[in-house]
């Protein structure tokens, strides 16, 4: 009985120890995964930022060109009056 006893006793010391190991491990992979989570996050992010300056280098292009040739066609309708 007493060498059952003791046969248990490391089994469940045993146990113990392997579901201490396991509860840090899921520990470290949740920490690990939101890590992951907000590394991701921040690419997204960069990305975004990223897209929208050049949104808005294109539109500043596109509004310059519109007053370039707003101009040209101003000094076109200039130059045909002087030869009216």
């Amino acid at each position: 009985i007493d060498t059952a006893i003791t046969a248990v006793t490391k089994g469940s010391s045993m146990l113990g120890a392997n579901k201490a190991l396991l509860e840090t491990q899921e520990e470290f992979i949740g920490a690990l995964s939101d890590n992951l989570t907000a590394g991701v996050s921040a690419f997204v992010d960069a990305d975004m930022n990223e897209a929208s300056t050049r949104l808005q280098a294109l539109q500043t292009q596109q509004q310059l060109g519109v007053q370039a040739l707003s101009i040209a066609n101003q000094n076109s309708q200039m130059i045909m009056k002087l030869f009216q």
